[in-house]
């Protein structure tokens, strides 16, 4: 870890307001695009988000500063993240106040479509193994890190990553969207032909 980052935690237990501000700052990014991608709705993955740093402020004198922050940053952010969904299963959901009327109009971002079929995918995949594939792919987290984020075994982290990729890409396919290496762009809105 760089001395400056050891500084700035250490400016933290200190109580020192700028230095939690400049370290929400310097992480924040990396933290909401874990809690988004997990939670697929912006409102709640900010609600996380903040939640993960009052635990992060309140815990800062705890974290072991021989090990890299990131996995344990992140690693509150996936428990915060965990916690939501689970209180998610448990409402019953509501019902919508104005009914879904299909959208007519033609599809002008077909290629678009791709990263979005991914995302409706990625919901649909067991926890761990979604949280596992986030912070190796977009949070670009060694199978070490990964390891240590999530509490588990090396070996368990890789093979979360694998299922993770392997149930994504047969999703996929099941969907229509990928065909044996290649991508195909699936329309939103199906267009009947008589």
């Amino acid at each position: 870890m760089s001395d400056d980052l050891c500084t700035l935690v250490d400016r933290c237990v200190a109580g020192e307001q700028a230095a939690m501000l400049d370290l929400v700052e310097r992480f924040r990014g990396q933290v909401f695009g874990l809690c988004y991608r997990m939670l697929g709705q912006r409102q709640d993955a900010e609600d996380m988000t903040q939640e993960t740093f009052i635990r992060v402020l309140k815990n800062i004198h705890r974290w072991d500063q021989n090990r890299p922050i990131e996995p344990w940053l992140l690693a509150i952010a996936g428990n915060r993240c965990r916690t939501k969904l689970a209180s998610r299963k448990r409402k019953p959901p509501m019902s919508p106040l104005i009914e879904h009327l299909p959208d007519e109009r033609p599809d002008e971002q077909a290629g678009a479509n791709l990263a979005e079929e991914v995302n409706l995918v990625l919901k649909d995949l067991r926890e761990q193994y979604r949280q596992a594939f986030l912070l190796f792919h977009e949070q670009q987290l060694s199978y070490i890190e990964i390891g240590a984020a999530l509490d588990c075994p090396v070996g368990t982290a890789k093979t979360w990553v694998h299922r993770a990729r392997r149930e994504l890409a047969g999703k996929l396919r099941d969907r229509g969207i990928v065909f044996r290496g290649r991508t195909a762009v699936k329309p939103v809105a199906k267009v009947e032909t008589t």
